[in-house]
């Protein structure tokens, strides 16, 4: 299949399509953020433990794309990514149904294992499909559908919760994606991988290590695990901030918080536009500043400045982000779906293990210690982008 250019319809289709997937995978993936501090009291939990709802799926969901990137090309990517969004949505509804933490959380882990045929296959399906220099835009329509499905689940979700109950919030979530699914299994054409790719990946080991021996996506799966660990911190404890004095806002209003994510939807794409023509490590530079400085700018008690920071925080995470998921589908490696996962594996991890763990230090300094956190993660990101550079113009 030729490479399909911007401008064209098959452009706008197929960018429409993966703007819709990722606009579900991430309602469902986050749409129980906001809710954390119901589910807190709901089930007598700490904060620390009711962040497991979210850190279970997130978790589970990086296992599996380590799985699902060795073997994703024996099957088509079309169907995969469609059957990962119907089973997703499925569990999502059934997930209103409980009343048990365990079992929620079971039903956590689930998703995040189903849910995982999306983000393994949409970054890789991209680099086959797309032009190389419009790479940059496409993946950053791509992030810009995570971030919009993300605050989408997390508002509505918290509105739900407010109106009636978090089951009602949680099916609400589930029922809108699967509705959306048909959307995207209608746009999307089927991209089949190349015999290259397929004539390497036969050796799983092999396939498997290769990414790691490339020094230069070592270091972009490190800025994954790092950004990723900054904005779940964040994004997990900022609610039991908000909900208590001085500021006391309700669930809804803590949900419309994350109207935010539109910033990083814009983000995103003029970033990913930025880095296709001034060179990904300047901009990656700038996005990463700004995540620094938005997070400090939280420390402030007035709630205009915190809502600002938070702003400018997610401004830069998916700038960010949007940066470092083209670099990795675009650096010389001849397992670019391994190099994805293994990417999007760190990502998930990072959010997940210290999305949690900073959570006990959210209890013991409170959110001085987070915003310390995130001032460290920035501080380390920005370092290992120097070496990413340095590495990029060693292979060119």
């Amino acid at each position: 299949m030729a490479p399909i250019h911007r401008g064209t319809t098959a452009f706008k289709k197929l960018n429409t399509a993966l703007f819709i997937g990722g606009f579900c995978t991430f309602a469902i993936l986050w749409g129980m953020q906001s809710l954390l501090p119901e589910m807190a009291n709901e089930f007598n939990v700490s904060p620390a433990l009711s962040s497991l709802v979210q850190s279970s799926t997130t978790l589970s969901l990086a296992f599996t794309l380590l799985i699902i990137g060795v073997y994703a090309h024996k099957f088509n990517q079309k169907n995969l990514m469609t059957l990962s969004l119907i089973v997703s949505s499925l569990l999502v509804i059934l997930s209103g149904f409980l009343s048990n933490f365990g079992v929620l959380i079971l039903f956590r882990v689930l998703q995040g294992i189903t849910l995982a045929g999306i983000p393994a296959v949409a970054m890789a399906y991209l680099a086959n499909a797309i032009e190389g220099k419009s790479l940059g835009f496409a993946m950053g329509l791509y992030i810009s559908g995570s971030s919009i499905g993300g605050m989408t689940g997390r508002i509505l979700s918290g509105f739900l919760a407010d109106q009636f109950n978090w089951n009602s919030a949680v099916m609400g979530v589930g029922f809108i994606s699967l509705a959306a699914t048909a959307l995207f299994w209608y746009l999307l054409p089927s991209v089949e991988t190349t015999s290259h790719h397929i004539q390497q990946n036969h050796r799983i080991a092999h396939s498997f290590f290769s990414p790691f021996r490339v020094p230069g996506l070592r270091y972009l799966f490190l800025n994954g695990f790092l950004l990723s660990a900054g904005f779940v911190s964040l994004y997990n404890y900022i609610g039991f901030v908000l909900v208590e004095p001085p500021y006391s806002l309700s669930q809804t209003l803590v949900g419309f918080i994350f109207v935010v994510y539109l910033v990083g939807s814009f983000s995103s794409m003029w970033m990913g536009m930025l880095s296709d023509k001034y060179g990904n490590d300047r901009i990656l530079t700038l996005a990463i500043c700004l995540l620094f400085v938005g997070g400090v700018m939280t420390l402030h008690p007035s709630l205009w400045v915190i809502i600002g920071g938070i702003v400018v925080f997610t401004f830069g995470f998916f700038g960010a982000h949007s940066i470092c998921s083209s670099w990795v589908s675009n650096f010389r490696n001849d397992h670019n779906t391994q190099a994805t996962s293994i990417y999007l594996f760190a990502y998930y991890f990072g959010g997940s293990v210290v999305g949690t763990i900073s959570g006990t230090l959210f209890y013991s300094t409170g959110w001085l210690g987070i915003v310390s956190l995130i001032a460290a993660v920035a501080i380390l990101s920005f370092l290992s982008t120097k070496r990413i550079a340095y590495y990029s113009k060693q292979a060119e």
